[in-house]
């Protein structure tokens, strides 16, 4: 080490009159310019909605820039006075402080004092050579005397202060401050200061944590060269000395583990516009220095969270339950549960389970039927059980709730009621391939196809899913709904900007007519009846209108409730994280059904999202475009067939109508529907031979015309 020291020097000093020789051969611009020498690894900053920091990402090197003028002043008299007390009189090399770092290394038999200066330590940090010869030595002499032609001294410190590395992962002053003293860079004391500033010439060696009693007296030296030099009073020297060393790292920033957070990180290391490898894509998003600023609500999500916590019963980890929230007008999602703790499954139920959908899954039935021209008013017969087969299908018999008879009903009250047998005879009439096809435009991305034969079954109609849907499919389904047809593709993140603050991409969210504004206007009108008297009562508002469905899967494995005001969509689903286990013996409310904890942690998070949001009404379809077709023979006979497939799937809903402990108000009631025209004259009606007496059933419209 003495002899390198000496042979620098020597270099150093041979080198001198022929330094402008020697800088002009040293082409620059082959190494990519000076300018852009020292864009080292920085770590990426995610944003919540409000500018907060969510997270923070980063390889290996945890390095955050700061401005000179942000750094305290005896950071930068500390570290000057042990790493270059002549910053301010050399030009970048200092042939007094070589030649005085040597002598004092000769005496001592040791490394004791450094002959680089600040600007050529910066040039070896940004160069980045493991190469320790003494042609590098002179190499970056040369370059540490042009960059003083190019730069500013106040920058040349302030690069300096941000690369230089002080343990522990920490690069730059300003993750030094968060890793040894949790604090912000402007906080750093004078006894914080000479401590980073011992670190520098041995990071590891010299590390406070892991060897106290090295790092102490290396202190105690630092204290007496500065105390030397005039940098530190006397008092100062006793207080410094007297300090504790940091005993453990801090971790202030939060980490990058968050269902939301790693949506975000998935986003962009699979968007072209950060590079078109992933490797270069990588690099910009842990090493590259970005802003990210994503469109998480952070009382949204606290909201959320807070839902599922007080409303889901303790099962001992057996069941759990997903939140995805949106907003209608843009796509853009504002809160993600997605399970209990990332740290312990990191598998996300929010964006990546997908389960069946039960009843929620009427939706797309009812606005597939919608545009075959059923309507609110259409009588749909609900009588059970139903034999109904579809092409390509063997018949198959489907149920009601426990096997309740549902009766002829009009598609409101079919809808507000889950009535299985009405529903499949509405699919068997309206076609499997329209409600598939209505089901992707709303925003379903999921297949709904039985994947070893490719084919439709009967009971998707009751959201018997092969595959099944996601909360934030489900949400987003019913926000194209909400934002009267006009679907927008669900989104993280609303721009991100580079290390210098320029914007490199922005959210620009476009919607699509996915389907007509009168048959979401139409469907919206049916789907407020399951809050109002129906399934969903739990979650009614009060003066916020809602419309939604509750969904609740065979067996009880998997429950539901999905539904939206104007400026908010949320999926609530609940069930076992690890499969299909029927939700049964709960405590408190024994089987679990959409209109139950679903529809009630939806209450719950919705009710204090609106808090201080305008009561927005949903506009009313236009009434004389409302129509009401009949049903044909075949699909309306309480035995006649249609067609289904393959497992039973019975809805198991029922309605929910006595929840005091949830409803603050009185439900709000609907208009009449079709304007106040007059029904058709008779709905057709086949003779229900399940009647003893002929009688017609208790919701028939006393002014029109029965016969059996």
């Amino acid at each position: 080490m003495v002899a390198a020291g000496a042979f620098l020097a020597l270099g150093v000093l041979l080198m001198a009159p022929q330094a402008k020789a020697l800088l002009g051969e040293w082409d620059t611009d082959t190494q990519g310019g000076l300018e852009n020498m020292c864009e080292l690894s920085q770590r990426s900053v995610v944003e919540r909605r409000d500018g907060s920091t969510l997270a923070v990402l980063h390889a290996d090197e945890n390095r955050a820039n700061v401005k000179l003028k942000d750094v305290p002043e005896p950071v930068i008299d500390a570290v000057l006075g042990v790493e270059d007390d002549r910053y301010w009189d050399h030009h970048g090399v200092d042939m007094r402080g070589t030649l005085r770092a040597l002598a004092t290394n000769v005496k001592s038999g040791d490394v004791v004092q450094g002959g680089s200066t600040i600007t050529q330590q910066l040039v070896k940090n940004c160069q980045n050579t493991p190469e320790k010869t003494v042609g590098r030595k002179v190499r970056e002499a040369a370059l540490a005397w042009r960059l003083e032609d190019r730069w500013s001294k106040n920058r040349i410190l302030e690069q300096y202060l941000n690369t230089v590395y002080f343990g522990n992962g920490a690069y730059g002053v300003q993750a030094a401050a968060e890793v040894y003293f949790n604090k912000a860079v402007g906080e750093l004391t004078t006894e914080d200061a000479v401590l980073l500033a011992g670190t520098i010439r041995n990071p590891v060696g010299y590390d406070p944590i892991r060897f106290p009693k090295v790092a102490t007296k290396r202190r105690g030296i630092v204290v007496q060269q500065l105390f030397a030099s005039g940098v530190l009073t006397e008092a100062q020297r006793t207080q410094v000395m007297a300090a504790p060393l940091p005993s453990k790292m801090s971790r202030p920033l939060p980490a990058a583990s968050d269902y939301f957070v790693e949506e975000v990180k998935q986003e962009l290391l699979d968007d072209p516009r950060l590079g078109d490898t992933a490797t270069e894509r990588y690099n910009a998003v842990f090493k590259g220095g970005l802003r990210i600023v994503t469109t998480l609500d952070p009382g949204l999500q606290a909201d959320a969270r807070r839902a599922v916590d007080t409303s889901l019963p303790d099962t001992k980890g057996k069941f759990t339950a997903a939140v995805a929230s949106i907003d209608p007008g843009s796509g853009a999602v504002r809160a993600i549960v997605g399970g209990k703790d990332f740290e312990e499954a990191k598998f996300n139920l929010a964006t990546q389970g997908r389960r069946q959908a039960g009843s929620a899954f009427k939706t797309m039935v009812l606005v597939a039927a919608i545009e075959e021209g059923f309507g609110p008013n259409t009588y749909v017969d609900g009588t059970a059980p139903c034999k109904v087969a579809f092409p390509g299908n063997l018949p198959h018999e489907f149920d009601n709730y426990e096997g309740a008879s549902g009766g002829v009903r009009s598609l409101t009250d079919a809808t507000a009621n889950s009535v299985n047998c009405a529903y499949v005879r509405l699919a068997a009439e309206t076609g499997l391939d329209n409600i598939e096809d209505v089901a992707h435009r709303l925003g379903i991305e999921s297949s709904l196809r039985v994947q070893d034969c490719d084919c439709l079954t009967g009971s998707m109609a009751l959201g018997g899913l092969d595959i099944g849907v996601s909360p934030l499919e489900m949400a987003s389904a019913y926000a194209t709904l909400a934002a009267d047809g006009v679907f927008h593709k669900p989104y993280y993140i609303d721009k991100v900007l580079d290390r210098h603050g320029r914007m490199l991409f922005r959210a620009e969210p476009k919607g699509q007519q996915r389907v007509s504004v009168q048959t979401a206007r139409v469907a919206v009108s049916i789907l407020k009846s399951v809050v109002t008297s129906g399934t969903g009562t739990r979650a009614n508002l009060g003066q916020w209108p809602v419309f939604g469905k509750t969904g609740t899967s065979q067996e009880y494995t998997d429950a539901w409730f999905v539904g939206s005001t104007r400026q908010l969509t949320t999926a609530v689903w609940m069930g076992a994280p690890n499969g299909k286990v029927p939700m049964t013996g709960v405590p408190g409310v024994g089987r679990v059904s959409g209109g139950s904890i679903p529809a009630k942690i939806w209450g719950v998070y919705m009710r204090a999202a609106m808090q201080g949001r305008p009561v927005l009404a949903f506009a009313a379809p236009d009434p004389k475009q409302i129509k009401d077709r009949s049903l044909s023979p075949a699909t309306r006979t309480p035995g006649g067939s249609g067609l289904s497939t393959g497992t039973t799937v019975g809805d198991l809903e029922q309605p929910e109508v006595s929840t005091p402990d949830v409803i603050s108000t009185p439900p709000v009631t609907d208009p009449p529907r079709g304007g106040g025209q007059p029904p058709p004259s008779r709905p057709p009606r086949s003779p229900d031979t399940t009647r003893s007496n002929c009688e017609p059933p208790e919701d028939w419209p006393p002014d029109w015309e029965w016969s059996c």
